[in-house]
């Protein structure tokens, strides 16, 4: 892979889109435009999704990335590709959440035959899916904290046996999170039955399918992996906070919560972090980047997989690539990897 050809490469970067996570997109655009900027090769190409889906041209998106804050340009209220979309080398999606890392981008931008960062179809939508990524975790052998998957359907139906099934599987206290969004948006820490009724209830209003989580005593820990058929694995981080659990404030309101990489943990423990991120990513079927996360209990020394994030922040506060950046790769040549990568998971198999 080569960063410093001599020749232009349009890179689309996407950014906005219909999730609650519209706004964390803008920084991350922003860090991402900048990071590419530092190399003569790339000529970044922004491309705003407004909230209700509707693409906006380059010359007007680039106002909203300089702003850095939301704004209804097309009033038109349809989705068509701008013009400029034709000239597009690599895309680059800066897109957290539904509709942006689940597979729907990545599905439109596999059809229009270019090369895009990061995870494909299966990987983003795998991703996005608590229920069907847990599955394909215990299917890999990787350990994970006990769950109960349910549907709004089913706890409509029976929801005092279900309270009971869970009450006697999980315990108190247990998280109620939506299957299918991110960054923490409609999850609910629950110590007794009055409150998993009204996590349940508020959780099956994002998604119909919810996962419910025994609570644990435990260190979070994430590892940031990179790279498609070799993957590589970084040094690892924590996460600490004062906040009662990692909610969406606490995630990204600077100060709320800190950062500490390396991660001071025993050799082995940081070494059996690293092989399950990469066997996690590999369960996926994950490409270019994914950050995972773990918690580590002291008490029994067990290592124990959260999550992976398929298409991590890029903010000035986001582990992913802070933690590159610990491993020895700046910002801005993890931007120029990660479209290498790209470019080289598009290439034509031969023979």
């Amino acid at each position: 892979m080569n960063s410093t050809n001599n020749q232009t490469l349009k890179i689309g970067l996407l950014f906005g889109g219909q999730s609650g996570e519209h706004e964390v997109s803008l920084v991350s655009a922003k860090s991402i435009a900048q990071g590419l900027g530092q190399n003569p090769r790339n000529q970044v190409m922004p491309f705003y999704i407004q909230k209700d889906g509707v693409w906006c041209d380059p010359e007007r998106s680039l106002n909203v990335l300089e702003a850095g804050k939301p704004e209804q340009i097309d009033n038109s209220g349809q989705f068509k590709l701008p013009a400029a979309a034709n000239e597009v080398d690599v895309w680059f999606p800066a897109l957290h959440g539904p509709n942006g890392e689940d597979g729907t981008v990545q599905g439109m931008l596999q059809l229009m035959q270019k090369p895009y960062v990061g995870n494909g179809v299966l990987a983003s939508a795998v991703g996005m899916d608590k229920v069907l990524m847990k599955a394909l975790f215990a299917q890999a052998g990787l350990a994970q904290v006990k769950y109960v998957a349910l549907s709004r359907w089913q706890w409509q139906q029976e929801p005092e046996e279900w309270y009971e099934h869970i009450e006697t599987t999980l315990g108190y206290p247990c998280f109620v999170k939506p299957a299918n969004l991110g960054s923490s948006v409609g999850i609910s820490k629950v110590r007794d039955r009055s409150q998993l009724e009204a996590a349940i209830h508020s959780a099956t209003s994002y998604d119909p399918r919810v996962i419910i989580e025994q609570g644990v005593t435990a260190r979070e820990i994430e590892c940031a992996v990179l790279g498609n058929e070799q993957p590589k694995a970084s040094i690892v981080g924590e996460i600490t906070y004062n906040s009662d659990f990692y909610d969406y404030e606490t995630k990204y309101t600077p100060g709320m919560a800190d950062l500490h990489i390396p991660a001071q943990l025993p050799e082995t423990v940081t070494q059996a972090v690293q092989d399950m991120a990469i066997a996690a990513f590999e369960a996926v079927a994950g490409s270019g980047l994914g950050r995972v996360d773990f918690f580590y209990v002291e008490a029994s020394s067990m290592v124990l997989i959260n999550e992976i994030n398929t298409l991590p922040g890029f903010t000035s506060t986001s582990m992913y690539p802070k933690l590159w950046e610990a491993s020895g790769i700046s910002f801005h040549d993890l931007c120029d990897r990660l479209v290498d990568l790209a470019l080289e998971r598009h290439k034509p198999i031969v023979g």
